[in-house]
């Protein structure tokens, strides 16, 4: 398998990880634990490292998060964040909330949903983030899924919650009465649970390819991998003004939106209402955000704008990170043209609890590699056997066990956890892919995406890849249609860029300049122009399941 050979250099800078070659040959997860305060004193919270730590240590007057909605703006501290985090869990407790209690949170992005959060985390709770545009449906499946006890939510999107179909529901708290009551009496210090490393905390689901959304529970050791690969991938310092603009109900949003930026005591960007180009490019130039954290989609979007960005200030951004799905070489290519900087891609998932194979900012980027496995974490490439494969093959994504940020069990379900390590000492992902000579790892599928022509097995991602350097494609998605000769033939779905039309010469030159640029075998023999994929709804991950079904039963 061959790799992409024009990689971008590293750029001169001071980071926090200089030399991935002697941490990687060093690294033990007990240097990052150091750092924490629990380390000393044995009392363990990741809340409590995340704020009141910060406030502890003399910095309550460090910003800790600027919120934008629109012409509305506001500014908390570590201090003021850690009074009403003090609050809201003083009046979670004095409505019976119980360590392991599972609460749940339905929330926009605002202030109060983080907020939240850490004060379930900090009275021993383990917080349920929902994604705001989740309805009825979605919501009570989760909440009865782990039995969850309470709700904290607001009074516009508490109509999407069926209380009587929640039969362990006891309680709602409103943001409103929460936020009237804070004003309104004297700030009580709420009194931390002290837990132990394997406590849970948090909960987030995860849709899979069948069968009702999967509850995956994290523990508080998972702070050490928040902390350390904070400090390392997002490259975070004191002074750094960072956005992730994943909502908290997406694992993103709460393990690189509110946990690693603030155990790494940066300030937070939190953006509320929807996409708009112009809008990000404003306020990446007003609050000058050093360190952004997006998806592939968010970028592609960005890219098909074209000039825009020459009109905005852009000049405080130093670092660029992607997560959600692999990274287009195309759009690595744009950022580095159209403003210097690379985009650096990371693969994790809600499972892993954290980043396992990464594009450190002082190492060359390879484009279309997912970049090399972070310190202390162990690839291997295995066969159906369980066997590692030799560099250059495709095989199973497989990461070496254990590691802090790993999940702690999946609610409910010994069997689905126990499937994730069907080879001892292995948690195997679901992803194919290969690694090169120099440890970089590149994605190839999702083990049941693999697309079989004619005896050859052909990745969608790497031909989606290719299909959108064509400059009439705007996006791609690319499935494997049966075919009675060849098992399989390659099928893409499109979406053509502005000021483009659909014609079957059209068509032809996009088959063509794939079969060129990739391979012959490779090329889509059939292309259909769609409006717009189907896609996850905050991750932008093309669901290629989806298209499948659109296919198979002419779903239009």
């Amino acid at each position: 398998m061959s790799t992409v050979n024009n990689e971008l250099p590293s750029i001169t800078g001071t980071y926090n990880l200089q030399d991935y070659q002697a941490i990687n040959e060093s690294f033990s997860w007990n240097n990052a634990a150091e750092k924490l305060s629990f380390w000393k004193t044995g009392k363990v919270n990741i809340a409590y490292e995340t704020i009141d730590r910060h406030v502890d240590e003399g910095f309550g007057e460090r910003v800790a998060l600027q919120y934008v909605n629109g012409d509305k703006r506001e500014v908390l501290t570590f201090a003021e964040v850690k009074e009403k985090t003090d609050h809201y869990a003083r009046v979670l407790k004095e409505n019976g909330v119980k360590k392991g209690d599972r609460v749940f949170v339905l929330l926009p992005k605002t202030p109060a949903c983080y907020i939240s959060i850490l004060a379930i985390i900090k009275i021993g709770g383990i917080a349920g983030p929902l994604f705001e545009a989740f309805m009825k449906e979605a919501i009570t499946d989760r909440m009865n899924d782990c039995s969850a006890t309470m709700l904290i939510t607001d009074k516009y999107l508490i109509n999407r919650v069926s209380n009587k179909d929640i039969p362990s529901l006891r309680s709602i708290l409103f943001t409103e009465d929460l936020e009237d009551s804070f004003y309104n009496t004297p700030n009580i210090e709420a009194t931390i649970e002290w837990v132990h490393l394997e406590d849970g905390f948090i909960i987030h689901y995860t849709s899979g390819s069948t069968g009702k959304p999967k509850g995956i529970l994290h523990a508080h050791r998972a702070m050490i991998h928040h902390y350390e690969s904070g400090r390392w991938v997002l490259d975070l310092k004191d002074d750094d003004v960072y956005w992730c603009t994943s909502h908290p109900g997406w694992v993103t949003g709460s393990v690189y939106g509110l946990f690693a930026p603030w155990l790494n005591r940066a300030t937070v960007v939190i953006q509320g209402g929807r996409f708009k180009a112009e809008n990000w490019y404003e306020i990446i130039e007003e609050l000058k955000v050093t360190t952004w954290y997006s998806a592939p989609t968010a970028f592609r979007m960005l890219l098909s704008q074209g000039d825009l960005l020459k009109k905005y200030d852009l000049s405080s951004l130093r670092h660029v990170l992607s997560v959600g799905e692999p990274l287009n070489p195309e759009v690595i290519h744009w950022a580095w043209n159209q403003l210097g900087i690379r985009i650096h891609d990371t693969w994790w998932m809600t499972e892993t609890g954290g980043h396992l194979i990464v594009n450190l900012p002082s190492e060359p980027i390879k484009p279309g590699s997912m970049g090399r496995p972070f310190p202390g974490i162990k690839v291997g490439i295995l066969d159906e056997s369980g066997k590692e494969l030799p560099r250059g093959s495709v095989g199973q994504l497989a990461i070496r066990t254990p590691w802090p940020g790993l999940m702690k069990e999946i609610w409910g379900s010994k069997d689905k956890f126990n499937s994730y390590f069907k080879y001892k000492g292995w948690y195997v992902s679901g992803d194919m892919a290969f690694q090169d000579d120099e440890d970089y790892v590149f994605f190839h599928s999702r083990s049941d995406d693999m697309i079989n022509s004619a005896g050859e097995r052909i990745g969608p991602f790497e031909v989606e890849s290719k299909l959108i350097e064509h400059p009439a494609v705007a996006e791609a998605g690319v499935i494997g249609k049966q075919d009675a000769l060849r098992g399989e033939l390659v099928k893409a779905f499109i979406v053509l860029r502005t000021g483009y039309k659909e014609s079957q010469e059209l068509l032809e030159e996009i088959r063509v300049f794939v079969r060129n640029n990739l391979s012959a075998h490779a090329a889509p023999r059939e292309i259909e122009v769609l409006d717009k994929l189907p896609k996850t709804k905050i991750s932008g991950k093309i669901l290629r399941r989806e298209l499948k079904n659109k296919e198979v039963y002419r779903i239009s």
